[in-house]
């Protein structure tokens, strides 16, 4: 008894193992490089314009931003494009093969996603901490990942219903952009690019911190909405195969 239990755990942590190692192949398949060494090239070339500029004055609010375009570069490609390279792969009539299985290999997919999006933060939040200006490395990364968080969701439901990367991607677009245009009108409880760590000069800091914690969970709320959305999407088969 002791034996079969033992085996069903190991076959468990296989077929795990197995999987994720699939999904970091997909993960890694086609264009994600280039998204990979397009954020890295952002931020070496901001990092090295700050070193070598006698005026430069960087602060913990430039470098969020300065890592949340990196951030929003490394979530882009795997989930506008999954969808598509699934069905393009006919991989999407597997997993439709397998009651429920799309769903623990999607919500595997984007916790590999995001986790791997965390790694690369925290490499390039500890260099910016070593050459900039130190910084709380993993209070900075746990705030840039909300706006990652919705982003990726929103693009993951998107390609649910377009399916199509390339259309999915101009949506995604032009709701980053309007979100952007939105920090100027929209309230700060629904401003996805709302800074944490740049505090207007007229708000008190208790306000300030109220106003954060507010907008966090707005956007936890919304992305949580986002990413249901898409896995219920993909109960309709008749629409990918």
């Amino acid at each position: 008894m002791a034996m079969n239990y033992r085996d069903k755990i190991e076959n468990i942590f296989y077929l795990i193992l197995k999987l994720v190692r699939y999904n970091l192949k997909i993960i890694f398949a086609n264009k994600f490089v280039y998204f990979l060494i397009a954020a890295v090239i952002f931020f070496l070339l901001v990092t090295i314009l700050n070193l070598a500029s006698a005026d430069a004055d960087p602060n913990e609010g430039l470098i969020y931003y300065w890592l949340l375009v990196p951030g929003l570069l490394l979530v882009f490609y795997p989930t506008v494009f999954g969808i598509q390279n699934d069905v393009d792969t006919r991989m999407i009539e597997i997993l439709f093969g397998i009651p429920n299985y799309r769903y623990k290999v999607w919500l595997i997919r984007m916790a590999l996603i995001y986790a791997l999006v965390a790694v690369i933060l925290i490499i390039l939040a500890a260099i910016s901490s070593l050459a900039l200006v130190p910084i709380s490395v993993m209070k900075m990364v746990f705030q840039l990942m909300f706006p990652i968080f919705f982003v990726g969701c929103a693009a993951f439901m998107v390609s649910t219903l377009i399916r199509n990367g390339n259309s999915t991607a101009v949506v995604i677009i032009v709701m980053g952009i309007f979100f952007w245009i939105g920090t100027g009108f929209l309230p700060q409880k629904f401003n996805l690019f709302l800074n944490p760590f740049s505090m207007p000069s007229d708000v008190n800091e208790v306000v300030w911190t109220d106003m954060t914690f507010n907008n966090r969970i707005y956007i936890f709320v919304a992305t949580i909405v986002w990413l249901l959305m898409g896995l219920i999407m993909l109960q309709k088969r008749e629409k990918f195969i």
